[in-house]
């Protein structure tokens, strides 16, 4: 298993559904629709995503 970081390579936005899919081994696009499927709910999932995109490292 890979640490936690942000891959340089398919990433959309900032890439950290695709850093958490790479870190778990999941598919990043099934990261993303579970990311968005969770903004129908109430709660900081954009602030958790934001905090994120700026505490993970990149990828070397």
């Amino acid at each position: 298993m890979s640490t936690l970081a942000r891959p340089r390579h398919h990433r959309v936005i900032g890439g950290v559904c695709a850093g958490i899919a790479q870190r778990f081994g999941f598919t990043p696009w099934t990261v993303r629709i579970v990311f968005l499927a969770s903004c129908l709910l109430p709660g900081p999932q954009f602030l958790i995503y934001l905090a994120l995109w700026l505490l993970l490292p990149q990828e070397p």
